[in-house]
């Protein structure tokens, strides 16, 4: 049996292939573009109804990278992590980033008239969960055992 190399012990973090807000931008402008190659009429909503969705979408995003910041840690998941956030909003929800993207996302659809945009939204929460959720799971279970395990069992995914 080789023994491990010192290269293999390296944290090279959750092992996220791409940024998961490109994954909500990208589902959420395709749906304009399927507006205009489908000819689809324009969805209906008051551009006020996306105020519900935009400000605690936002709001939530920003508190999380604001407490990632104050531990001196990198909100990018594709980095290496030294510690489970486990206060504030995430002693609530252990992704409040994506469940802010995911609101703010429905918010920018009804600004944009965009059904297809709407629709595209749980893709878009499947994508996140299947590739980026679940790497960023295995990687700190992984590195921090039952911490975290307990953190899971204590705190919901999205709320």
């Amino acid at each position: 049996m080789m023994a491990e190399t010192e290269s293999a012990k390296v944290d090279r973090g959750a092992g996220v292939l791409f940024p998961p807000p490109f994954v909500y931008l990208g589902l959420l402008l395709l749906g304009p573009l399927v507006d205009r190659l489908l000819g689809l009429p324009r969805f209906p909503a008051p551009g006020w109804l996306s105020i519900p969705f935009l400000i605690p979408g936002t709001a939530l995003i920003a508190i999380a990278i604001g407490l990632f910041r104050r531990r001196g840690e990198n909100p990018n998941p594709a980095t290496v992590t030294s510690g489970i956030i486990d206060t504030g909003i995430y002693a609530h929800t252990r992704n409040p980033m994506y469940l802010g993207m995911a609101l703010a996302y429905a918010g920018l659809a009804i600004l944009l008239h965009s059904m297809p945009s709407l629709l595209f939204l749980p893709v878009a929460i499947a994508i996140i969960r299947s590739q980026v959720i679940a790497r960023e799971e295995r990687y700190l279970e992984a590195k921090f055992g039952q911490p975290y395990l307990d953190y899971k069992a204590r705190v919901g995914r999205w709320f």
